[in-house]
This record gives C-alpha cells, structure tokens and sequence, in this order.
C-alpha cells in the first residue's frame, strides 16, 4: 500500500433541487479534522464542483464548516451549507430543527424544516457603484435600457459581496454574454464573489444568473449567499414588502439546471435584522478521491 496517498470520500449533493431536479451539485467530506488546507484544495481541485465543504469537529459550535472552490477557501457557501446539512439530517446526526456551523468568518444559526435547511445571514448592507455602471453593462453585452427602470446597480452584502444587477425581463438575462476577464477585473476591484443578475419573474419573485470567474466559477446554478442579498435588494430598494422570497436560478445557464433557493427575512420594526437562504439538499453520488498525503 502507497503511504504517500489518502483517499478520501466525497458525497456529491444537489442543493436547492426544484421539484426534485436540477440544483446546484456541492461536494460534503465528513470527518475532516485531518485535513490540511492544501489536502482540501486537492480534493476540491479533482471534485471539480464549485464549491465543496468539509466538516470536522467544533469546539463551540455544532460542526465545523471550511468551504473551498476548486481555487481558493472561502468564508461561507449556502449552497454547500445546504448540502451538508441535508445530508447530516438524513444521516441521522442532526436530531434537532435548530443548528449551528463554524467557520473561518465566526458562526451562523441553521435552521432545519422537515428536509430543508437554511443558513443565518447577515443585515444587509449596500454600497453604490455609480462610476463603475459602463462597465458593468460591457461586461454583460448590455445596454442602459436592459437594465430594470428606477432599480440601482448596488453591492449587497450579507456575508459576502455580491453585485446585484437588475434587468428588465427574462429575455435580456436569458441573452447575456459575460465577458469573463472584465467580471473578474472588477469583482477584484470590488471585492466581490460575483455578479447576481437579476429579472422580474412571473412564477418566482426573481429568477438569477450567477458570474464569479474571479473564483472558478463561470457560472452556478444556485448561489444562496447571493440569494440572500437579493431577497434584501427586492425588499429594500423595490420596497416589495414580504418576508418570504423564492428566488430562481440556473434556468439560463448553457446547460440548464433549474434551482429555487427560499429566502426568508427576519424583520424587526420592518428592518432587516437577518436573513435565512435555504432549500433541499438531494444526494447524488459518491466519489473517492485521492489525495498525496
């Protein structure tokens, strides 16, 4: 046996399934206390997926949660959270509606509703990028008048720094052509994730496209820490006053992969105090790989 290796087993699960298709595929690796920083870059390198969690065991909270793409560690993921905890529930470790993760950026509260999960988000912020709107629109291959009438292009962040770009209809989200090398230019710029773009929709309250080339990701199915920032924008910027968002996302993608991704807003005195994005969790298959130890 080769003690240079390790092999290391990978469940891939399909976070945000709508109707029980489609959804954003995150990998979960139990038992990861093991593991090196350069151990889970390899893993997520050869997982191949957006994003892939690994959980190990928390001193304070109930898991431990570090999230990597195939590129870089980053500070939380709701669509691999999702993932993970819909498949500790269904593992049987979770016996509780009410949870808790760790990560490298503090903890947040999981909520569990029969066999959906949703992760604690952060109060909004906004930051405007008025100066930056031409390129914006270049680099989408839109025009000022795609854009969604009295709707600001805005950085909303509720853990992570997403542009929101609201646009007109479906018909211009479904037409979009990203220039990759100007997204990432100026996700770097801003300190973003990525660009959530954003329509009016007649079965959902939106539906999405995700852009974060800046992290490996041309483009995802099912982003809830984008997710998130929307439900916040649609409240507080078009003054849509619920407390409930279901967001669509992926139905645009080249290779479509419908997800919805419920957003639920926790208001006090009509301000928004936190935010809980989640949905269901469907697991795939397995993989195992193997990692130089």
């Amino acid at each position: 046996m080769d003690n240079s290796k390790k092999t290391v087993t990978v469940q891939i699960l399909n976070a945000f399934a709508e109707n029980g298709q489609g959804g954003n595929p995150a990998g979960v690796v139990l038992n990861a206390d093991d593991l090196s920083v350069q151990d889970k870059l390899q893993i997520s390198k050869q997982v191949g997926l957006s994003e892939t969690a690994f959980v190990s065991t928390s001193k304070t909270e109930d898991f431990k949660l570090d999230f990597f793409t195939p590129t870089r560690q980053i500070a939380h993921c709701g669509h691999a959270t999702v993932a993970t905890f819909s498949y500790l529930k269904q593992l049987g470790k979770l016996k509780k509606n009410i949870s808790s993760k760790e990560t490298i950026d503090g903890k947040r509260s999981i909520e569990l509703k029969g066999d959906l999960a949703f992760m604690e988000q952060l109060a909004p912020t906004y930051t405007q990028v008025d100066e930056q709107t031409h390129v914006i629109l270049k680099s989408l291959g839109i025009q000022q008048t795609d854009l969604l009438p009295n709707a600001p292009i805005l950085v909303v962040n509720t853990g992570n720094s997403f542009l929101m770009v609201p646009v007109k209809d479906e018909n211009v989200l479904a037409k979009l052509t990203p220039q990759f090398q100007l997204i990432t230019e100026l996700s770097n710029t801003l300190n973003l994730i990525g660009y959530y773009v954003f329509a009016p929709s007649t079965q959902y309250d939106a539906t999405a496209r995700m852009f974060a080339p800046s992290y490996g990701i041309l483009e995802e199915s099912g982003t809830g820490m984008a997710a998130g920032p929307l439900a916040c924008y649609l409240y507080d910027k078009l003054h849509i006053t619920k407390e409930a968002f279901h967001i669509q996302q992926g139905k645009y993608m080249s290779k479509p992969s419908p997800s919805l991704i419920i957003v639920h807003l926790k208001l006090q005195q009509h301000s928004i105090k936190s935010v809980m994005a989640g949905g269901k969790g469907i697991a795939s298959k397995k993989m195992k790989i193997i990692i130089n130890a």
